[in-house]
């Protein structure tokens, strides 16, 4: 289609791969001019050369100082896209504290500190959308063996709609993309890690009716929508793309 964020700013975070690499790639497509942020930069070096409108910044979102230095000299934004995160594999039995706080940190209050620093000049301009990448891991659905994971992922929603209701009055609309199974990097790196690849892969497919994947440029096409005037009347929601998963 093209244009759906022309004149646009975006930030996007945990753009280094997967989910965040499609959704900065789709953002700039779309006219938006993005700023591509990754706790590894090596893994953005050619953003920048398969877009002009792309440019990449090294940021550790469990940094606040960090978050709100690099903010403050890339912005001001008018969309923000909290992608960035990491998945716990394990029962409740099986995580620790350590791991129960890494994934509170990475999934949750990594947007929590984003949301503040973008925030204020978004209210002041009246005008901003920002996408929370959530899961139908959380209060959504329980899925095994992902009892830190699931309870961030509800943390980002609950997050998601009361700090909406917080700027409901201000132009500033934010909604949070759940999506289900998705092949990905970070996927396909569990797959092959796993006793039995096969098996794991096969199990990944079983539990979405579709007998698929999804795939990152599904999910970033659902990104563009909520980052778009599409969704101007849309706030506080969640958009659900889970091939059937938890129909």
């Amino acid at each position: 289609m093209g244009g759906r964020l022309e004149d646009r700013r975006a930030l996007v975070t945990g753009a280094g791969q997967g989910m965040g690499r499609a959704i900065a790639l789709a953002f700039a497509q779309e006219g938006a001019t993005v700023v591509a942020t990754s706790r590894t930069l090596s893994k953005m070096q050619d953003l920048p050369r398969l877009s002009e409108h792309i440019t990449i910044a090294a940021l550790d979102v469990t940094d606040r100082i960090a978050v709100s230095q690099v903010i403050a000299e890339t912005g001001p934004f008018d969309i923000l896209v909290n992608c960035a995160g990491w998945v716990h594999n394990g029962s409740i039995l099986d995580c620790d504290e350590e791991d129960w706080q890494k994934s509170l940190d990475q999934n949750v209050t990594s947007a929590f500190r984003t949301m503040k620093a973008v925030l204020p000049q978004m209210v002041e301009r009246r005008y901003g959308a920002i996408v929370n990448v959530a899961s139908v891991a959380s209060s959504i659905t329980g899925v095994a063996n992902r009892a830190a994971y699931g309870a961030s992922k509800a943390a980002m929603i609950g997050l998601t709609k009361a700090a909406a209701r917080d700027v409901i009055g201000t132009g500033v609309r934010i909604n949070a993309l759940c999506p289900g199974t998705t092949l990905s990097p970070s996927l396909q790196g569990r797959i092959d890690g796993s006793e039995d690849p096969q098996e794991m892969h096969r199990t990944f497919i079983s539990r979405q009716p579709m007998g698929r994947l999804g795939t990152v440029e599904e999910m970033a096409a659902a990104a563009v929508y909520l980052a778009s005037n599409e969704t101007a009347f849309m706030t506080g929601q969640i958009l659900i793309v889970d091939g059937g998963q938890t129909l």
